[in-house]
């Protein structure tokens, strides 16, 4: 009776990759048939060479298997490793004060930071003059009326030079 790829992966316990990369151009022309039904294809195997990939993938199977293997967590250190170790923490332990240090002294430079900010601050209130209550009573001038020296009554154009002077006139 000839089996499908799904029933001999699932029997081998290998992917269909595995099982098409030992069937070469001669095992296909001999043991390899397809099937169409339903709209889809399949492939099948005879029974002959159904026996020689069993053949082939339990041999290999036994070679690799896993049954007597047994796994331990245990790891063992030597001294070589253990002077490793201790390098490394120190190292670490290091580190971790120079992080310590350069965090202390961004803190500090925050600090200068806003206490110069706010000294600016200050100076620019204190320089700014404040408008008093008779300041803004004798700010009631009027703007249609000349001020200061150099006002002489009559106003002086000066026709603008460029390429769209003329328009100005």
């Amino acid at each position: 009776m000839s089996k499908t790829m799904k029933q001999l992966t699932m029997e081998f316990g290998v992917t269909r990759q595995a099982i098409m990369r030992k069937m070469d151009d001669n095992f296909r022309s001999k043991y390899v048939s397809k099937i169409h039904s339903n709209g889809v294809s399949r492939l099948t195997i005879s029974d002959d060479g159904y026996k020689l990939l069993k053949q082939h993938f339990l041999s290999s199977n036994r070679v690799v298997s896993n049954e007597n293997v047994s796994y331990s967590n245990h790891v063992t250190h030597d001294s070589t490793t253990d002077t490793a170790m201790e390098l490394l923490e120190k190292q670490l332990a290091e580190k971790d004060k120079q992080i310590e240090k350069l965090q202390q002294s961004l803190s500090e430079a925050h600090k200068l930071l806003d206490q110069q900010q706010q000294l600016s601050l200050n100076e620019k209130l204190l320089n700014t003059p404040q408008k008093t209550s008779e300041d803004a009573s004798k700010d009631d001038t009027d703007v249609l009326e000349p001020t200061g020296d150099h006002y002489k009554g009559e106003e002086n154009k000066t026709p603008k030079k460029g390429l769209f002077g003329w328009l100005r006139r």
